[in-house]
């Protein structure tokens, strides 16, 4: 194992490091119960409730990992001025997250409420707004204040309007001589262009640049799209394919490495959260990229949005 991936240095490492992250948040709400008569009104199943769970989703989630791994975390984002906003501010200060939530009195925070009975999520259900434009312009001034004191950016898009000005947070990060990572959604990745790294999953690549017919094909594909938004690299992540990391030669593999897959919702957080960190500690793309496949062979193998601990990675690793 190379000496920045030892557990000593790469503790010691992550604690001076700092990482903003900006994007959309959300809360995750589960709903914990069990099942055992349907519906006399409709053929639906009866889940009688016994425990419920708060967990941070989105942009906040990745910060969550950030902190769960050692590393200072400073999240950036707009909420809306109820408790669901409340509760997420609380919860980030539990998990020691320095945060800047700008309250939106025209909108709900974000929530999913998930029902879960035997393990098996029932229904999902979505609250969701989009931000106004005067608070997006807050959280884009308070980004240029902030840039200074940290040493990566994470921009993590769920597409519910909340990075409308990735363009102009881009371009700061680059002046400033600071990495900018960025969890991409939707087919138009223009507004990407100039990004340190991207990291889609399969689905989100095949949405921008079609299906591919083979290895070779992907990696054209691949190639062109770094070409064609000036990323120093790109992360494809390929759940049971582990993932691959494209850059200037050969492409460089990772195999997956859960034991065991049992929810993968959130690994894409954890992954770039790993990634970002990692970055802001020294390490270089492979390096990050081992790291980040690392703590989300841990992630994907816990119930709902889970984060890595540094003992989990380094255990791991």
């Amino acid at each position: 194992m190379p000496d920045t991936l030892r557990p000593e240095t790469l503790k010691n490492r992550f604690a001076q490091a700092k990482v903003l992250v900006v994007g959309d948040v959300m809360l995750d709400r589960y709903w914990f119960g069990d099942v055992s008569r349907i519906s006399p009104e409709a053929p639906v199943p009866v889940a009688k409730i016994e425990k419920t769970e708060h967990r941070a989703g989105g942009a906040a989630n990745v910060a969550r990992n950030v902190a769960a791994l050692g590393g200072r975390a400073v999240l950036l984002s707009a909420i809306g001025d109820d408790e669901a906003g409340d509760c997420l501010n609380a919860l980030m200060a539990e998990h020691g997250v320095e945060t800047v939530l700008m309250r939106d009195q025209n909108i709900t925070t974000t929530v999913k409420l998930r029902v879960v009975a035997r393990n098996q999520q029932l229904i999902r259900l979505d609250f969701e707004d989009t931000p106004t434009h005067e608070v997006l312009d807050g959280v884009k001034n308070r980004f240029r204040e902030l840039l200074a004191e940290c040493d990566t950016v994470i921009l993590s898009d769920y597409g519910k309007g909340g990075l409308i000005h990735v363009v102009s947070f881009i371009e700061w990060a680059r002046q400033a001589g600071k990495p900018v990572l960025i969890d991409p959604k939707g087919d138009d990745y223009a507004k990407y262009t100039g990004a340190t790294l991207l990291t889609p999953n399969r689905a989100e690549l095949r949405q921008v640049t079609g299906s591919w017919k083979n290895e070779a094909d992907l990696q054209e594909k691949a190639r062109a799209l770094r070409r064609n938004l000036d990323l120093q690299a790109l992360l494809l992540t390929r759940s049971e394919e582990g993932m691959t990391l494209f850059r200037d030669g050969e492409p460089h593999y990772q195999p997956t490495q859960a034991r065991e897959v049992f929810d993968v919702s959130g690994a894409g957080d954890t992954v770039i959260a790993g990634m970002g960190l990692a970055m802001a500690a020294g390490l270089d793309f492979p390096e990050a990229m081992r790291l980040a496949n690392a703590a989300a062979g841990v992630v994907v193998g816990k119930l709902g949005t889970a984060v890595c601990s540094f003992d989990e990675l380094a255990q791991s690793l």
